[in-house]
């Protein structure tokens, strides 16, 4: 993808890479109509192959209304979309706050704190559930804090649009789309996924964030999935003595 920055799509006028994924590159830009700050997430279409572009979209179209509809106070906002010289791209509320991926420390957080901090999500998820919307990607890299310390959900749309018969394999190893130390066995094994992958990978965020450690561990993405189908979930009492038995119970 080349690059964008000092660049604009339409009148969003690109400041700075904010980050970067298999799938789109994240851009902080300046609405130059409504004068102020958006986050434009750029879809990368350079791995996907020419017999399925044009049905990514127009999936991608249909995809983006849909999600534009989506009105929750811990769900980032759609506000627009487009493409540019081919180039499909998203445009929505600029947070600056973070992601939960870099507030994560490796070590344990509270379950108090961390049973406030996810209750806001939970209820974003179920909100989504609700209008038939799955996420198919939980992460703590899809979970943005606002100033407020607010959590805010995102990326509802990239693995949903990417999401077809033809581009299931975009991993190259025959696993569903999405992040193997999040995924729910069915996920991984690429089977068709309802609502529960998602409250699975809310699961593994909230072991990860009383714990301080993900549960399935290994060196390659396969051998991750493999252990999410195979291997009991290691007891969270191991790393954290004093945790509650009904928290575990959760878990």
């Amino acid at each position: 993808m080349p690059d964008l920055i000092g660049k604009s799509l339409g009148r969003y006028h690109i400041l700075e890479q904010l980050g970067e994924g298999g799938m789109a590159t994240v851009y902080k830009a300046f609405d130059t109509r409504l004068e102020r700050e958006v986050a434009v997430k750029v879809i990368r279409i350079d791995n996907l192959a020419p017999n399925v572009l044009t049905r990514v979209r127009k999936r991608f179209d249909r995809e983006a209304k849909a999600l534009a509809k989506l009105d929750h106070k811990n769900i980032i906002s759609i506000i627009d979309y487009g493409e540019e010289d081919g180039t499909p791209y998203l445009v929505m509320s600029y947070i600056p706050g973070g992601t939960l991926k870099e507030r994560l420390k490796r070590k344990p957080i509270p379950w108090q704190e961390t049973a406030n901090f996810l209750a806001p999500v939970t209820r974003a998820l179920d909100y989504a559930h609700k209008q038939g919307i799955v996420h198919r990607d939980i992460k703590p890299a899809n979970i943005l804090i606002t100033k407020d310390n607010q959590p805010m959900l995102t990326d509802f749309e990239i693995a949903r649009i990417l999401k077809s018969e033809e581009t299931l394999d975009l991993t190259g190893t025959g696993m569903g789309v999405g992040t193997p130390e999040y995924m729910a066995p069915e996920q991984g094994l690429g089977q068709k996924v309802d609502h529960r992958a998602d409250i699975y990978g809310l699961g593994i965020i909230l072991y990860e964030m009383v714990t301080g450690r993900k549960p399935f561990q290994a060196d390659t993405p396969m051998a991750v999935v493999i252990k999410q189908i195979n291997d009991p979930l290691p007891r969270p009492t191991q790393f954290v003595p004093e945790l509650p038995k009904t928290v575990e119970k959760i878990l």
